[in-house]
């Protein structure tokens, strides 16, 4: 990971971010709307929360068949993955309440979805958020040496067969949460200082992950055997579960950022300077797709509407597909691209082929 910090350009000639910015503030206050959730966020968080916690307790009190307690497991995983996609996450960048106790109860969610509140705001609203697609500061584009997500990457033989293998990897995303990330990331986060706000008390921060650790697996492993499944079966519904979340969530990720049309700007050599703006950048490493499938965007938590998420990631994704129009306009009119797939097939395959694409190129000098 590269620990100098890039600097991005402090020149918008076309004046894009302000022009957005004003247009976006008009929309919700022309229309005395507030930028946080509403009921359709509070009814949807009931909906997700009842998919991923019902099954559970089903599992733990009724006899069934094994395939029965598989498919309950698959419908928990799709039940982890929305509440992660739709409360966690507007949870956590402050946008699902306009009360802060609120999003950060929202927000605490992950803990039993196996992550880690420090962890996630770090990686994902700082290292990620603003350092959209830069090769050794996103760490989204860090899979090891295992996947090769970008041109500057070490490229290996086996990358030719990414496109392949990669799919079958992505389900272990909330798995690894559960069992290793979480302890690699606060140690490196806490070594460079690092924090979304006020940085807490190393203490109370590896205090909070091992007792949510143990309150989690005590949840997912220890109750249902303790309430009489048989080990092997409590093992097995446990990794389908994660799996299940894993690969919806990786798969969604990924086609926002890394696909033929998305670029990883490299900092200058000289200055550390970014070409562009933070905003603009936001748009030259950022793709939507199915914008008008209200499923994906019911579902998705309107993760399909990253670059409006990108660009005001404290606006509750239910504004997304309003004020995705503005965005789309002023991009337009200051000549700037505006990057989406009409649907998440398109992007799918879009996503898998610049795998392919980076498997079979060697790395850049």
């Amino acid at each position: 990971m590269n620990t100098k910090t890039p600097i991005f350009s402090k020149t918008d000639n076309a004046k894009f971010f302000r022009t957005l910015n004003k247009r976006v503030n008009d929309y919700f206050k022309e229309r005395n709307l507030k930028r946080t959730g509403n009921w359709k966020l509070h009814l949807k968080t009931i909906i997700m929360f009842t998919l991923f916690l019902a099954p559970y307790f089903f599992l733990i009190s009724l006899e069934m068949p094994f395939w029965v307690y598989l498919l309950l497991s698959i419908t928990i995983g799709v039940g982890m993955a929305g509440v992660g996609m739709n409360v966690m996450h507007d949870g956590n960048h402050g946008s699902y309440s306009t009360k802060s106790w609120v999003n950060k109860f929202m927000g605490g969610s992950i803990y039993i979805l196996a992550g880690n509140v420090y962890n996630w705001q770090v990686q994902h609203n700082v290292l990620h958020h603003t350092y959209t697609n830069i090769p050794g500061h996103d760490e989204d584009l860090d899979a090891g040496r295992i996947i090769r997500f970008t041109n500057e990457a070490k490229w290996y033989k086996f990358h030719r067969f990414q496109h392949y293998y990669s799919v079958f990897l992505y389900g272990l995303l909330t798995f690894n949460w559960a069992l290793t990330t979480d302890f690699k990331q606060m140690s490196g986060y806490l070594k460079r200082n690092l924090s979304y706000g006020t940085l807490k008390s190393p203490k109370i921060l590896w205090t909070t992950l091992v007792i949510t650790k143990i309150i989690y697996f005590s949840i997912w492993i220890v109750i249902p055997m303790v309430m009489g499944i048989v080990w092997w079966k409590v093992l097995i519904g446990f990794f389908v579960m994660h799996y299940t979340a894993g690969l919806i969530l990786s798969i969604i990720f990924q086609l926002a950022h890394v696909v033929e049309e998305t670029t990883n700007p490299i900092p200058s050599a000289e200055t550390g300077e970014i070409e562009n703006t933070w905003a603009i950048h936001q748009l030259f490493t950022t793709t939507n797709f199915a914008p008008k499938n209200w499923i994906v965007n019911w579902y998705t938590g309107g993760l399909n509407h990253q670059i409006e998420h990108h660009i005001f990631p404290n606006i509750s994704h239910i504004h997304y597909g309003k004020i995705a129009e503005i965005v789309k306009q002023t991009a337009k009119e200051c000549n700037l691209p505006y990057y989406e797939y009409k649907t998440t097939r398109s992007a799918i395959i879009a996503h898998f082929k610049h795998l392919k694409q980076l498997g079979q190129q060697p790395q850049l000098t």
